[in-house]
C-alpha cells in the first residue's frame, strides 16, 4: 500500500475495482437480483468496518470473495428460516381461519329477530346455555331455578325458537348449535 493513501481512498479504489465482479458472483448465487445487491452491500460494509485488517492489495479481492461467501451463507440460512416460518404461519392460518362472517349475516339476523319474539325467560335460558356456554345446572343458579326447570324451559324455548325461525318443530332433542346455525332435523 502506498504511504500517502488514506484508508478512505483505498476503500474507494477497492470498491470501484471489485463491485462489478462481486455483484456478478452474488447474482449467480441468489434468486432475486435485489438480494445480490444486499449481499454486495453487506460485503463492503464488512470491508469498511475491518479496513485496518484488510489484506494487501494483491490479496484483497480473494478476501472479499471469502466475505461475500459467508454473507451468502447467512443470507441462505435466513431465507430458509423465513420459508419455514412462513410455512408454519400459513398452516396456522389455514387451521384458525374462519369463514367470511358476511355469509352468516342473514342467518344471524333471522335468529336475532326470532329471539326478540320470544319471552324474556325463554330468551335468557337460550342465551345463557348457547351463547354463554353454561350448563343447565349453571344457568339454574343464575336464574334461581332448579336444574330440572331450566332443562324443561330450555327444551320448550328451543321448540319456540325453531317455530319462530319458520322451521319444522319435529321431535324434541338436544341441539347445541341452534343459535349459530340452521337447526338440523332432529331425531330420537
Amino acid at each position: 500500500m502506498e504511504q500517502d493513501v488514506t484508508p478512505a481512498t483505498r476503500f474507494r479504489r477497492l470498491y470501484a475495482a471489485n463491485f462489478e465482479p462481486l455483484l456478478a458472483y452474488a447474482t449467480r448465487r441468489v434468486e432475486q437480483p435485489e438480494d445480490a445487491a444486499d449481499v454486495v452491500a453487506e460485503t463492503f460494509l464488512v470491508a469498511w468496518r475491518r479496513a485496518a485488517e484488510l489484506p494487501p492489495d494483491d490479496e484483497v479481492r480473494l478476501w472479499l470473495y471469502g466475505v461475500a461467501r459467508r454473507v451468502l451463507a447467512n443470507h441462505h440460512r435466513g431465507g430458509a428460516r423465513r420459508d419455514r416460518l412462513g410455512e408454519r404461519l400459513r398452516q396456522r392460518l389455514r387451521v384458525t381461519s374462519s369463514p367470511d362472517p358476511g355469509t352468516e349475516v342473514p342467518e344471524r339476523l333471522a335468529v336475532q329477530q326470532a329471539l326478540a319474539r320470544l319471552g324474556d325467560l325463554d330468551r335468557e335460558v337460550l342465551t345463557l346455555t348457547i351463547w354463554e356456554g353454561l350448563e343447565p345446572r349453571e344457568a339454574a343458579v343464575v336464574l334461581k331455578l332448579t336444574p330440572e326447570a331450566v332443562r324443561t324451559r330450555l327444551t320448550r324455548a328451543r321448540a319456540r325458537l325453531r317455530t319462530a325461525l319458520g322451521h319444522d318443530v319435529g321431535p324434541s332433542g338436544h341441539v347445541l348449535d341452534v343459535m349459530t346455525a340452521r337447526p338440523q332435523k332432529e331425531g330420537r
